[in-house]
């Protein structure tokens, strides 16, 4: 058997999966909740990939008051942190970086779903949960990752090609915006509500 003590292994190429729970969402959702449901009967919503479903206009979280603003100073702080990991995995040190930041609210109920899409001309996309809609489920109506070099599947098939989140009220999920997802039909008795955002790093690319 041969000797492979010497020999060197490394992941090029990967791509970034970055989760975090922030502590005070037991407050803030209720308060979220109730802003975008409000918004949400009137105002009738812009169509992107939701099917059905509700999709706010996108902007800086203004119809949530004081507790949309410090979800986006948060959507801030993990867009650093989650820079600063990756610049440090590649042997590099982060320097202050200037971001211009889009947020909108999403609802979906029984059956709706978003169909799979990328976010162009950003650098980090994401998502926070407010509420699954399904207290019933540890899980929720996953949200659906892809694989974004498509050819993967076919020459390695043992690596899998997609990844599946499980949603929580309270967690923010980050990613890169080139990385294909979709959101299954929602099988939950209530309203699904998330807030996904776009970071672009300025000047940009």
């Amino acid at each position: 058997m041969a000797d492979f003590r010497t020999t060197r292994y490394a992941n090029l190429f990967t791509t970034p999966l970055i989760t975090h729970h922030w502590e005070d969402g037991a407050e803030l959702n209720p308060q979220l909740r109730e802003r975008i449901l409000t918004h949400e009967k009137e105002n009738c919503g812009v169509g992107k990939s939701n099917q059905g479903g509700w999709h706010s206009e996108t902007g800086q979280l203004e119809f949530c008051g004081d507790a949309g603003r410090r979800l986006i100073e948060y959507m801030y702080e993990l867009a650093n942190e989650a820079t600063r990991r990756l610049l440090a995995d590649h042997g590099q040190e982060m320097e202050p970086i200037r971001w211009t930041l889009s947020a909108w609210a999403n609802v979906n109920r029984s059956g709706d779903f978003n169909k799979v899409h990328v976010h162009s001309s950003s650098t980090w996309s994401g998502t926070y949960y407010v509420d699954t809609g399904d207290p019933d489920s540890e899980g929720g109506t996953p949200l659906h990752l892809l694989d974004p070099c498509q050819s993967r599947g076919m020459t390695l098939p043992m690596v899998p090609s997609s990844v599946y989140v499980h949603p929580k009220p309270g967690m923010m999920i980050l990613f890169p915006s080139y990385v294909p997802h979709m959101v299954f039909p929602h099988s939950g008795k209530g309203a699904r509500i998330s807030i996904a955002f776009n970071l672009r790093k300025e000047p940009y690319p």
